[in-house]
C-alpha cells in the first residue's frame, strides 16, 4: 500500500473519529443505561459513607481495619450484594503470599510525647506535642512500646553517617528530614538512638514544603533488627526545634509508647453481583481499591472505597427496580490493604484469579480543588494490551465534554453534579501506565489482568493531617462511580454485537497513540526509530487482538482492522536501518518461573529482589537507576519482567521496554534477566 493512501486512511479515521466525539450521544451504551447510572449514583451518599471511614486509622491487620471492613461488609449487605464477607489470611514474618513477604499486623494503644522544662530543680511536663488519641498520624506505623525521658539531637536528615559525626546520639531522640524506616539502621540498630522524631515532607510536587503545618504519615521498618519507635512532627515545629538546638539550648522529652506488631490477619472484603448469563456469570469483572491507611486517609484512600460502594449500591438498586438488565457477567468488588492484601488473595485464591477478565481499580479519586488534585484515566502497561483503556477513554472523553460544556454554558444533557459538590469540569488526562497501587499486581506477568487505574495526582495533602473529608468533593466522587459503573457494566455485558463499535473506540484512541509515537520518534534516530514505530504499531494490533479475551472476533471485523493496521505499518517502512545482532546474550530467551507469583520490587515493607539478591549486589544493577526520557515516570524492572514470555529474545524484551519509556542499552536489560534468574524467578535457554 503506498504512503499517501496510508495517510488517506488515518486521515479518514481520524474525520470519523472526531466525528464521534463531536456527537453528544453517550458512547458505547443505551442511553437509557447511561441516564439510569447518573440519575442513580450519589457523590453525597459517597461521602457520608467515607467521613465514617476516615475516622479511623486503618492499618494492616488492626483492630480499626477490621472496623472498616465489617462496616464495608456490612453496607454492601444492606445494598442487596451477595456474598458479602470478610476473606482472611494470615500475616506473620514467616508467611509469604507470591513474592510478598507478610507483615504482622499491628496496633497502637496510647502514645504520647511531652517537652519536658526544668522547673523548680526538676524536669516536668510543659507542652503535649503528639497524642495517639488526638491524631495517631504522629507516631510512626510499626513503633513499639517505649517509656523514655531523653535529649533531642539534630541529625539532618539521618541517612548517611556522615550526620553523626561528632554527635553523641546514644540514648538520645534523634531530629531528622527523612522517613524513620530510612534512618533506623544508623540512628538506632549502628549508633544506639532510643528514638526518633521527623519532620519528614511529602512527595515532591509543585506544593512541596509550602504548608509547614502539614504532619505527614510516617512509618519504621517493619522487620527491624531493633525495635524502636518514633513521632512525627511538622516542618514549623522541626525549624523552631532546630533553632534551640543551634543556640545550645538543651530539649528535653518524656515519650510513651504503647503499640507493636502481633500476629493478625490480612482483611478483604469481597461481595458479588453474580451474572445472569449461565455461562459468562463464571466469569468477573472486578471492582477494586484498597482500605487501609491512616487516619483520616480520606483522598487515600477512602474515596475510592466509597466509589466503588456506590457503584455497588447504585448496580443492585437500578436491577432491582429493573431499570437495568442484570449483567450477563459477575461483577465483584474488593476492598483488600493495599497491595500485600491484592497479593494474599490472588496468591491464597489462586481460583478467582482465571475467572477475572478485567478490574476497575479507584486509588483516590475524590480530590477537591483544594488538593490540586488532577484526575487520570491510567491505561495498563505497553506489556498488557487490551481494549478495556479505550472504553475507559471513551466514557472519560464524554464525561469531560459534558462536564465542560455545563461549566461554561450552565446546561448540559449529562453534568453530574452533586448538590452538595463543586461544578468546575472534570478534565480528566489519558495517562499511559504509572505504577504505584494495587493495578501493579493484577497487571503483573504472574497474572495478567488488564486493569483500568482511576487516580488523584498530584495531591498536596496525601499522607499527611490534611487529607480529610473536608478537602473531599461529592461531585468528584460522583464522576469517579460514573465512569468507573459505565466502563465496568459495559464490560461485564460485552458481547460480539459490541465490537464494532470497540472498534471504532479503538481506532480513535489508537491516532493519538500514534501521533505520541510520530513526537517521540523525532528524538530518535536509526534502530530506535524503527523498534519504537514497529513496537507501537504491533501494540495497536494487539489490543484490537484482546478483545477475543472476551468473545470471538467476527471476520467482517478483522477484515476492517486488518486494512487499518496496514496503513499504520506503513510508518514503520523506514530506510537504512542497522539492525543488532540476534547472537549473544540478545539471543536468549528467558521464561518465568510458575512460582513465586507477584512484583519482584519491593511495596510495603518488604522487597523480594533485595532480600534475595542481596543489597549491596543490587545497588550495582543498572537497570534499578534507568529513566525515562519521555518525562514519565518509568518502571523498567517491572516491565522488563512483565515482557518474560518463554518467547521473546532478550533483544525483543528491549525493544518492547525502550518503546514504553525510552531506549535502554541491551546489556542492563540481561543484566536483570540474569540477575532473576539467579535467584529462581526466571530460567534462560535458547
Amino acid at each position: 500500500m503506498s504512503w499517501a493512501k496510508s495517510i488517506t486512511l488515518i486521515f479518514s479515521a481520524a474525520i470519523m473519529a472526531n466525528s464521534a466525539l463531536a456527537q453528544e450521544k453517550p458512547p458505547l451504551l443505551p442511553e437509557s443505561t447511561v441516564s439510569a447510572l447518573a440519575q442513580e449514583l450519589s457523590g453525597e451518599t459517597a461521602k457520608r459513607n467515607l467521613e465514617f471511614l476516615a475516622r479511623l486509622h486503618r492499618q494492616r491487620g488492626s483492630r480499626q481495619f477490621h472496623a472498616a471492613a465489617e462496616f464495608i461488609a456490612a453496607q454492601a449487605k444492606s445494598y442487596g450484594l451477595e456474598d458479602a464477607h470478610i476473606e482472611q489470611f494470615p500475616t506473620g514474618s514467616k508467611r509469604f503470599y507470591g513474592t510478598q513477604k507478610a507483615r504482622m499486623a499491628w496496633d497502637a494503644d496510647f502514645a504520647e510525647l511531652w517537652e519536658l522544662r526544668w522547673e523548680k530543680g526538676r524536669w516536668v511536663p510543659a507542652e503535649r506535642l503528639a497524642d495517639w488519641d488526638a491524631m495517631p498520624i504522629t507516631l510512626a506505623e510499626d513503633s513499639e512500646s517505649a517509656d523514655v525521658t531523653a535529649d533531642l539531637v539534630d541529625v539532618g536528615d539521618g541517612t548517611a553517617e556522615g550526620d553523626y559525626a561528632g554527635k553523641d546520639v546514644k540514648g538520645k531522640l534523634v531530629l531528622v528530614a527523612a522517613q524513620p524506616g530510612e534512618v533506623q539502621r544508623l540512628a538506632v540498630d549502628r549508633f544506639g538512638a532510643a528514638g526518633i522524631i521527623s519532620y519528614a515532607q511529602n512527595q515532591r510536587t509543585a506544593w512541596w514544603g509550602e504548608d509547614e503545618n502539614l504532619i505527614r504519615w510516617g512509618h519504621l521498618s517493619s522487620f527491624p533488627a531493633t525495635t524502636t519507635f518514633a513521632f512525627m512532627v511538622s516542618l514549623k515545629q522541626a525549624r523552631e526545634f532546630r533553632r534551640r538546638l543551634a543556640r545550645g539550648e538543651t530539649i528535653r522529652f518524656h515519650a510513651v509508647v504503647r503499640a507493636g506488631q502481633h500476629p493478625g490477619n490480612y482483611d478483604v472484603v469481597t461481595a458479588t453481583i453474580p451474572g445472569a448469563d449461565s455461562v459468562l456469570k463464571e466469569k468477573e469483572i472486578v471492582f477494586s481499591c484498597h482500605l487501609d491507611h491512616q487516619r483520616p486517609g480520606a483522598n487515600d484512600n477512602s474515596s475510592g472505597c466509597v466509589a466503588i460502594l456506590e457503584v455497588a449500591r447504585a448496580f443492585s438498586k437500578l436491577i432491582a427496580e429493573g431499570r437495568i438488565p442484570r449483567p450477563a457477567r459477575t461483577i465483584r468488588f474488593v476492598w483488600p490493604p493495599e497491595i500485600e492484601g491484592t497479593m494474599a488473595l490472588l496468591n491464597g485464591r489462586p481460583d478467582l484469579v482465571p475467572r477475572m477478565q478485567a478490574v476497575i481499580h479507584m486509588d483516590m479519586v475524590g480530590g477537591a480543588p483544594a488538593t490540586k488534585a488532577v484526575f487520570h484515566i491510567t491505561r495498563s502497561p505497553a506489556s498488557l494490551p487490551t481494549f478495556i483503556d479505550d472504553v475507559a477513554e471513551a466514557f472519560g472523553d464524554f464525561v469531560n465534554r459534558e462536564t465542560y460544556v455545563f461549566a461554561a454554558t450552565g446546561k448540559a444533557a449529562y453534568p453530574l453534579v452533586a448538590p452538595e459538590g463543586g461544578k468546575e469540569p472534570l478534565r480528566a488526562q489519558f495517562s499511559e501506565f504509572t505504577p504505584g497501587s494495587d493495578h501493579d499486581i493484577y497487571c503483573e506477568g504472574s497474572f495478567r489482568i488488564p486493569a483500568i487505574y482511576f487516580n488523584d495526582w498530584p495531591d498536596r495533602y496525601i499522607h499527611t493531617n490534611l487529607d480529610s473529608a473536608a478537602n473531599i468533593d461529592p461531585t468528584k466522587l460522583l464522576r469517579a462511580a460514573f465512569l468507573g459503573a459505565a466502563s465496568g457494566y459495559f464490560l461485564a455485558n460485552f458481547s460480539v454485537s459490541d465490537v464494532p463499535a470497540v472498534f471504532q473506540t479503538i481506532q480513535s484512541r489508537s491516532l493519538f497513540r500514534v501521533s505520541t509515537m510520530l513526537r517521540r520518534r523525532d528524538q530518535l534516530a536509526g534502530y530506535d526509530a524503527f523498534s519504537l514505530t514497529r513496537d507501537e504499531v504491533q501494540y495497536e494490533q494487539d489490543v484490537f487482538q484482546s478483545i477475543s479475551r472476551f468473545v470471538q472476533i467476527p471476520s467482517t471485523a478483522s477484515t476492517e482492522a486488518s486494512t487499518f493496521f496496514e496503513s499504520l505499518q506503513s510508518l514503520g517502512r523506514m530506510a537504512s536501518v542497522d539492525w543488532p545482532h540476534a547472537a549473544g546474550d540478545g539471543g536468549l530467551v528467558f521464561t518465568r518461573n510458575p512460582e513465586p507469583k507477584g512484583p519482584v520490587s519491593g511495596h510495603f515493607g518488604y522487597d523480594y529482589f533485595l532480600d534475595r539478591y542481596g543489597e549491596e549486589k543490587a545497588a550495582k544493577i543498572r537497570l534499578l537507576k534507568q529513566g525515562s526520557i519521555y518525562n514519565r515516570e518509568a518502571d523498567y524492572p517491572y516491565e522488563v519482567l512483565n515482557f518474560v514470555d518463554g518467547h521473546r529474545t532478550a533483544q525483543q524484551i528491549r525493544d518492547a521496554v525502550s518503546a514504553e519509556y525510552g531506549p535502554v542499552p541491551l546489556d542492563l536489560v540481561v543484566e536483570y534477566l540474569k540477575a532473576l534468574e539467579s535467584i529462581g524467578i526466571v530460567r534462560s535457554g535458547r
